[in-house]
C-alpha cells in the first residue's frame, strides 16, 4: 500500500501553476540557486556568522585519493546562526521545489533520480569526481 502522505514531487506538481513552462522552471531554478548563495554570503558579509577563508588546497603528492579527503579544506569557518540558517533553508527548500518542478515537466521521478544518484556514487565512490 502506497503511504498516504503526498510525495514532495506530487505536492510541488499540484501546487505548481503560474509557473507551468519550461522556460519559467528553468529561470526559477537558476534563480533560486542564485539566492541560496546569496543567503551563504550575507552569512558572511552582512551577519558574520560564518568566515571563508580561502587558499589554494594544499595536500602530500604521495597520497591516494583516497587519502586526500583529509586534506581538502571548506574554506568555512564558524556556524550559521539561527537568522541565517533559517534564510539558506529557506532559499535550498525553494531549489528543491523548482528541481522537482522540473523533474515533473520533464516527466521524471525526483525520487527515481535521487536513488539513481546515490547508487552511482556508492558504486563508484571516491571516482565520481564532479
Amino acid at each position: 500500500m502506497r503511504d498516504a502522505r503526498p510525495r514532495f514531487q506530487e505536492q510541488v506538481d499540484e501546487y505548481l501553476i503560474r509557473h507551468r513552462s519550461i522556460l519559467d522552471v528553468l529561470s526559477k531554478l537558476q534563480e533560486s540557486t542564485a539566492r541560496v548563495s546569496r543567503a551563504v554570503a550575507k552569512a558572511v558579509t552582512s551577519c558574520g556568522c560564518i568566515t571563508i577563508k580561502a587558499a589554494k588546497q594544499q595536500f602530500p603528492a604521495a597520497l591516494s585519493l583516497a587519502e586526500v579527503r583529509a586534506y581538502m579544506d571548506t574554506h568555512l569557518s564558524g556556524a550559521l546562526c539561527e537568522r541565517c540558517r533559517e534564510a539558506v533553508e529557506t532559499e535550498i527548500g525553494s531549489a528543491l521545489f523548482y528541481t522537482a518542478a522540473l523533474c515533473s515537466i520533464l516527466n521524471l521521478d525526483l525520487d527515481a533520480v535521487q536513488k539513481k544518484e546515490h547508487s552511482r556514487i556508492k558504486s563508484l565512490g571516491i571516482f565520481t569526481l564532479k
